[in-house]
């Protein structure tokens, strides 16, 4: 798997943003496939810092309904990731 396709996108909420402020933790969505140690290798060459730790969860889809019709959003992964004090990622300084 290449290192650039590991990264999906930025998750972007009020907790991650209170996380980004306190702890210098950042989320992203990642591929489902990937481990904590291409998600470090992803971030570190994609953005240029240095990360301390990566956490790693399976978020599942919700059921959602329209009308009389049922369905469910799809499952994805989520990473979030801490990285070492003073360092931060430019994509999250305009949020």
């Amino acid at each position: 798997m290449n290192i650039y396709d590991v990264l999906r996108a930025p998750r972007m909420s009020e907790k991650t943003l209170s996380l980004k402020e306190e702890v210098n933790q950042f989320a992203f969505e990642v591929d489902p496939r990937a481990n904590k140690i291409q998600i470090k290798e992803s971030v570190e060459k994609s953005f240029k810092v240095s990360v301390l730790k990566v956490r790693t969860m399976n978020v599942r889809g919700k059921k959602k309904r329209l009308g009389r019709t049922e369905g469910r959003k799809s499952s994805w992964k989520k990473a979030l990731v801490t990285l070492k004090a003073g360092e931060s990622i430019e994509y999250f300084e305009g949020a």
